[in-house]
């Protein structure tokens, strides 16, 4: 069953009518009904590519939320083979917000570590909504730090809120595992890519996105505050989250222009939610790209190239 977001009631209309034609005609063979299905199929299709060749920043942010993406686990799952995962932060627990391990991309050894937000109710909750505790930043530094032990490229899957604010998360140093986890990105010898797959929220994303190479899903978000957020402290209204999104520039487009992500991932019409398959394949192939930019370079290089891409972001300006 399809999730539609507010902006696409229209669509639900018409694509719903279409399936309430064709549930008539299992019903009773003698109905035909494809003609008339059909002509609102393209209708669907008419309306879908106009909503989505227009949409606003609010409205990607609403795309990049929505619950049926491709989370984590859904990328893991298909792009690598001979997954272990690896779990703890060898201080306090588990935190199942963070997702980690050795697996294998084509015939390469890679580290995978990425934000799983959960697919329904029970693993939503397991899983904290994708809001990892300092234990979560805490077992990235240790697969980082694991990897560049061992000379394996590290690849990031982001797709977070932000870091939980929790009174429990911020008594064990919330900022100071994320300010470590960022550090360790900084330090590492080894190829380290990200792809924002969806939100990508505040410190909680670039404690794993400070990369040599940030890729973004087409109507993925990036930004050091949510919208929501930004309206309440600017504004002291949230339902301003729509001036707040077209301020913050928070949409891969615009921050292709300002030279903070190096790639746009073109996703299916409609969505990545709308062709799980094609947008994981596309990610996959981004991915195995940025990583083939890298090859040759020694730990020292790609150390001082990554510590000068960061030195020099907003160089561009915002007129960018």
């Amino acid at each position: 069953m399809t999730n539609y977001l507010d902006f696409e009631k229209p669509l639900a209309e018409i694509e719903g009518k279409a399936e309430e034609l064709r549930a008539m005609a299992r019903a009773n063979e003698e109905m035909n009904v494809e003609a008339e299905a059909s002509a609102l199929d393209k209708k669907g299709r008419e309306l879908l590519e106009e909503l989505y060749t227009r949409l606003t920043p609010w409205r990607k942010a609403q795309v990049a939320r929505h619950p049926d993406r491709p989370h984590c686990r859904d990328y893991i799952k298909t792009l690598f083979t001979e997954y272990t995962p690896l779990a703890g932060d060898r201080n306090f627990a588990d935190d199942h917000a963070v997702l980690g391990g050795l697996a294998r991309l084509g015939d390469r050894p890679v580290m995978v570590i990425g934000h799983e937000k959960g697919h329904d109710t029970k693993s939503r909750i397991r899983h904290n909504f994708g809001m990892a505790r300092p234990e979560g930043y805490r077992k990235a530094v240790r697969l980082m730090d694991l990897a560049d032990r061992f000379g394996l490229p590290v690849i990031t899957l982001v797709d977070t809120a932000g870091a939980y604010p929790g009174k429990g998360a911020e008594e064990r140093g919330q900022s100071e595992a994320i300010a470590r986890s960022t550090e360790k990105c900084l330090q590492i010898g080894v190829p380290l890519v990200s792809v924002i797959i969806g939100e990508g929220g505040s410190g909680g994303a670039v404690a794993f996105a400070t990369a040599d190479r940030v890729a973004m899903l087409e109507h993925s978000i990036y930004s050091v505050i949510s919208p929501e957020g930004c309206a309440s402290i600017l504004w002291k209204d949230s339902e301003k989250m729509r001036e707040a999104a077209e301020a913050l520039r928070l949409t891969a487009q615009d921050l292709e222009k300002l030279g903070v992500t190096d790639r746009v991932i073109r996703e299916p019409l409609g969505g990545a939610h709308r062709d799980r398959d094609a947008t994981i394949a596309a990610v996959g192939e981004a991915i195995t790209s940025m990583l083939a930019e890298l090859d040759g370079r020694t730990g020292k290089k790609l150390v001082k190239d990554r510590r000068r891409r960061y030195l020099d972001l907003g160089s561009k300006g915002l007129a960018a």
